[in-house]
């Protein structure tokens, strides 16, 4: 990939800080924004580098980074700084607390059982999606994806999905600020463009990504469903382009998928 997801972010510091707002937490929102500075692409930052990704003053990353250390969440070799497993807590209070991911994930196993490729599960979090399971083959990407990674959503097939599905105010609102950058030459970055192939997502029922994000990636993805029909997730079969087209994708991948997504949305009735 020609940059790292983070970097979708990487200028705008803390979202949704707002100044006249008394019960507000900066200092929360700055110490979350340094937490999700580190990615399995860079599991080792400086505080510049930490600064940098999250927006914030180097002064500032730096208190949070040693108030994080202090708590046990980071540790340092005196220069860079990493997440220790006492980070895992955080991950394990959603995934505990929240039927979801425990419902998705047999059935991705199932999926990707039947269709011999890596199948997981998202969650729309801001302007990227959030993986919440996942059921993997093989790795097909050049970033190692797993419960918690990060990616934009404007160029991924379950980002996409999520996105169609918003409430019409909302997605107009993703597509005047979202910031599409080009990770391959494929990358669609036309603010109208994206809308049409969002309402073609909608009507379709399904998105197809076909080498936007990495070259020699192709992924397809279904929405899914609660007890009330909105959508709540997103699940996707990811492939390498090389071995598999997009008719087959459409013609035996995405059954597969449509399957899944109904046997989630019968357990969540249950």
């Amino acid at each position: 990939m020609s940059r790292r997801p983070s970097e979708a972010r990487s200028s705008r510091g803390p979202r949704g800080v707002k100044d006249a707002d008394p019960n507000f937490m900066t200092s929360l929102a700055r110490g979350l924004s340094v937490i999700r500075a580190f990615t399995g692409v860079s599991p080792q930052l400086t505080i510049a580098e930490v600064a940098k990704i999250s927006g914030l003053p180097r002064a500032a990353a730096r208190r949070c980074l040693h108030t994080l250390e202090e708590l046990g969440y980071v540790g340092s070799d005196g220069r860079r700084f990493s997440l220790r497993p006492k980070i895992l807590s955080l991950g394990y209070a959603f995934m505990s607390s929240t039927p979801l991911a425990a419902t998705l994930q047999p059935v991705l196993e199932r999926v990707s059982e039947r269709v011999h490729e890596s199948s997981s599960a998202a969650a729309l979090d801001e302007d990227e999606i959030v993986y919440i399971a996942r059921a993997a083959t093989r790795r097909i990407m050049s970033v190692t994806l797993n419960v918690g990674s990060r990616l934009p959503a404007y160029c991924t097939s379950m980002g996409r999905v999520l996105l169609a599905h918003l409430p019409r105010p909302e997605m107009e609102d993703f597509l005047a600020r979202a910031r599409l950058k080009p990770f391959t030459e494929r990358t669609l970055t036309s603010r109208e463009g994206l809308r049409r192939v969002l309402e073609q997502v909608r009507d379709k029922g399904y998105a197809l990504v076909d080498q936007e994000l990495e070259i020699g990636l192709r992924s397809i993805a279904v929405p899914v469903r609660g007890v009330s029909g909105a959508v709540v997730a997103a699940m996707n079969v990811s492939t390498q382009a090389a071995r598999v087209s997009r008719r087959e994708m459409e013609s035996r991948f995405l059954p597969a998928l449509e399957q899944g997504a109904s046997e989630v949305g019968l357990l969540f009735v249950r």
